[in-house]
């Protein structure tokens, strides 16, 4: 089962790992009980296929962060940390990430059907617009219909990568 991080937990993360030299794409907890599961996906802030973070780079956020998770009191002393890189279906969560990947291909889940016609969208990605509860998400479907969907109603979003074969 996931449950959300606490805001305040997410916040000091993100700001942990950019001092590192690196960006909090996403976290997540998981599990409940006395051994939760805490996953971060970090990212170099430029990344591009081939540059990402490596293998060194996710074993260092962890043994940094280790220490801090350790000293908290929300969390249990038994905790397990995975720390990892997005993968090639990147979550897109955060404002900047939305205009970060304009013109790339996402999917999008919805608490609820979006914009009338499912709960899960695939189409290009045209930007977002609108600020705190009215921010949208601009996609344009493969039918080459154009939509807008509050970022509210966005479940989670993540890029499709088209493999070339």
């Amino acid at each position: 089962m996931t449950q959300g991080i606490r805001p305040d937990l997410e916040q000091a993360l993100e700001v942990l790992v950019q001092e590192m030299g690196l960006e909090l794409v996403d976290v997540e907890q998981v599990g409940r009980g006395r051994r939760p599961v805490i996953r971060l996906r970090i990212d170099r802030p430029d990344s591009a296929p081939g540059r990402g973070v490596t293998v060194e780079d996710c074993a260092r956020v962890s043994r940094a962060l280790e220490p801090f998770l350790d000293a908290r009191d929300d969390l249990p002393a038994s905790y397990i940390l995975e720390v990892s890189s997005p993968g090639v279906d990147r979550p897109v969560r955060k404002r900047r990430d939305f205009e970060r990947y304009t013109g790339r291909e996402i999917v999008v889940h919805g608490f609820a059907p979006l914009a009338g016609r499912g709960k899960r969208l695939e189409g290009v990605l045209l930007g977002v617009v609108g600020e705190g509860d009215s921010e949208r998400v601009r996609l344009r479907l493969p039918d080459g219909t154009r939509i807008e969907v509050l970022r509210t109603h966005i479940a989670r979003a993540n890029l499709i990568d088209r493999w070339e074969i």
